[in-house]
């Protein structure tokens, strides 16, 4: 063989690969047999291999939503859809499920949930299948009566999806916080937690009658508290702390005025030896005024004398006077026989 042949043959097999390859044939019989004539064209089938658009998702999806009913689907809005980026398969699959479970979910409906983030798929199941939420996830909710016992709640959600609501509502993190605040606010306006361990069902009817699920992407069909538990009691606990509290405070203030009171004590006593310095400094004085008066003849020896008599006179009547008393409280002295 020559190498003209080789060439040549190596040009035929390259051209029937890219015919088969862009002109995918098999397709588009499978969609003239599933279809009809019309439906999906070779002309389309090229186009969507020249777009980057695979032809087999684009095929399975018409057929699939044609056969379910759904035959206003054209292929160009599967083709716009994937080209925005969207999940075709899910959205097919979507709404021929919302087709035979009898939900209204349209075409644009989906698009724009599936283009949002939102699974449209799981969206349409859970329309179906509701779906339970423990709220919370993990452990539990803490809540005080008004006795001052604290409750530990966890309550199962049942939900199911609101379909108008998927674009821009809420997820099931904010049906969770709503219903953990209610539970708390039911349990908080309990007289006593007796009431509530008696009946539970008090808080799963006070809670679904907050309307919690507005704004979500999930309508409320049932809130059961699946688990109510006695916690401590934290209003006993308080008390105990506010009393230990006011002791320190008490204890503070008493401090506070055993230390004024030594403070004025200490005060007192400087003073007083301020007042006996006084003295002795008065009573130095005296010499000197007598002295002076000496001087001047203000004073005479014979005054000075009696004066003298008159201090001896005093310390003897004094120390007699003491002698005495202390005679008197001493006991008599007994003889023994």
């Amino acid at each position: 063989m020559s190498v003209i042949s080789i060439i040549t043959l190596a040009m035929v097999l390259i051209f029937v690969f890219l015919l088969f390859y862009f002109v995918p044939v098999g397709m588009w019989i499978q969609g003239v047999v599933s279809l009809g004539i019309g439906r999906i064209t070779i002309i389309d089938l090229i186009r969507m291999r020249l777009r980057k658009i695979s032809p087999r998702l684009i095929v399975d999806g018409v057929i699939n939503t044609h056969k379910a009913g759904l035959t206003h689907l054209k292929t160009d809005m599967l083709e716009t859809h994937y080209l925005a980026g969207g999940n075709v398969a899910n959205v097919v699959i979507a709404l021929i499920a919302s087709d035979k479970a009898q939900i209204n979910l349209t075409f644009e409906t989906a698009t724009a949930i599936d283009l949002a983030g939102r699974d449209v798929k799981t969206a349409v199941e859970t329309s179906v299948y509701p779906k339970v939420i423990d709220a919370p996830r993990e452990g539990y909710l803490s809540a005080v009566a008004k006795d001052g016992v604290e409750l530990k709640a966890r309550a199962r959600v049942t939900v199911r999806t609101n379909i108008p609501g998927l674009v821009g509502g809420a997820t099931d993190d904010t049906i969770i916080a709503r219903v953990g605040e209610g539970i708390v606010s039911a349990i908080g306006s309990s007289i006593s937690y007796g009431n509530v361990l008696e009946n539970p069902d008090n808080i799963s009817r006070a809670v679904l009658e907050k309307g919690l699920d507005a704004g979500t992407a999930f309508e409320i069909l049932s809130i059961d508290i699946a688990d109510l538990d006695v916690g401590k009691n934290v209003g006993a606990q308080l008390q105990a702390d506010q009393a230990e509290a006011d002791l320190r405070v008490a204890q503070a203030r008493a401090e506070t005025r055993r230390a004024m009171a030594v403070a004025e004590e200490q005060e007192m006593k400087a003073r007083t030896q301020e007042m006996q310095a006084k003295v002795v400094e008065s009573e130095a004085q005296v010499p000197l005024a007598m002295a002076q008066a000496f001087r001047e003849g203000k004073l005479g020896v014979f005054d000075y004398v009696n004066m003298r008599n008159i201090q001896a006179d005093t310390s003897m009547r004094e120390s007699i006077s003491g002698g005495s008393e202390k005679k008197s409280t001493e006991p008599p002295n007994q003889d023994n026989d």
